[in-house]
């Protein structure tokens, strides 16, 4: 069974960057990668997806413009690169491996989760 661990979380101002990592044990190259969030109080919400070849990229609106995702299948890790920075963004974000290779938004899509880093943006 394959393992997650992200990190890159932490404290920072509103409009800093930040790059979340996702480490996996197990061979992701052939699946779709993908982060969500969940805020204090909320549900867990999508947040970015790849494909397994990252031709194909989703985002959720709220985060379109600001976020970008990518993987390195070569190191068995993906990226969050977080910029523009807003306080709504403060959540702890979890990385999730995909069950299909095709990138997907549904978190029913996606069998492997990390334990999550959290992320805190102050205003």
């Amino acid at each position: 069974q394959a393992q997650l661990v992200e990190s890159g979380g932490g404290l920072v101002q509103a409009g800093d960057s930040l790059r979340l990592s996702c480490a996996a044990s197990g061979d992701m190259k052939m699946y779709s990668m993908g982060w969500f969030r969940q805020a204090p109080g909320k549900e867990r919400e999508f947040v970015a997806a790849v494909s397994w070849s990252a031709v194909t990229t989703y985002y959720a609106d709220s985060v379109k413009g600001r976020f970008t995702i990518s993987r390195d299948n070569a190191k068995n890790t993906l990226y969050l690169q977080m910029s523009a920075l807003k306080p709504e963004d403060t959540a702890v974000y979890y990385c999730a491996q995909g069950r299909w290779a095709l990138a997907s938004m549904n978190a029913t899509e996606f069998v492997h989760w990390g334990i999550g880093t959290l992320v805190t943006v102050s205003s």
